[in-house]
C-alpha cells in the first residue's frame, strides 16, 4: 500500500476524525483555518482518492458527500504490513518493532493476539 500524500492524508484525517460524510467545501473550509488551499485542488485530490478506492461518494443536491472506505486503523495496519514486507526476515523485523513499543502498546498487542486466537478457534 502506498502511503498517502500530504494533502491526501490531510483530507482523510478530517474525514476519519469527523466520522461522517462531508463535502469538499467542508474540507476546504477546515483546511483554510490553518493554511490556504484552493477549492479546486482539494476537489481534484478528493476525486483521486475516490478513484483509488479510498472514498465512496453519494450525491446530495449538487454536491458530493465523501465517506472513507477504510478506517484510519486499517490504513495504519496496511502500512505496518508493507513495512514488514520490506524485510527479508519478518520475525527479526517484528522483534525490532516490538522492542520499541511502550508497555501499554505491548499489552494491547497481547490482547489483539489473544483475540485473533479466539477468532481462529471459532
Amino acid at each position: 500500500m502506498r502511503r498517502l500524500g500530504d494533502l491526501e492524508a490531510e483530507i482523510m484525517d478530517r474525514l476519519w476524525t469527523w466520522n461522517r460524510p462531508a463535502t469538499v467545501r467542508e474540507v476546504v473550509d477546515d483546511i483554510n483555518k490553518t493554511r490556504p488551499v484552493a477549492y479546486t485542488t482539494v476537489m481534484t485530490v478528493t476525486t483521486i482518492l475516490h478513484s483509488k478506492g479510498w472514498l465512496v461518494r453519494s450525491k446530495q443536491g449538487r454536491a458530493w458527500l465523501y465517506t472513507p472506505v477504510r478506517s484510519r486503523e486499517a490504513y495504519a495496519a496496511a502500512l505496518m504490513e508493507d513495512g514488514l514486507g520490506a524485510s527479508q526476515d519478518r520475525p527479526a523485523a517484528l522483534f525490532h518493532f516490538v522492542e520499541n513499543m511502550s508497555e501499554d502498546e505491548v499489552a494491547a498487542l497481547r490482547e489483539a493476539l489473544r483475540n485473533v486466537g479466539r477468532r481462529d478457534e471459532s
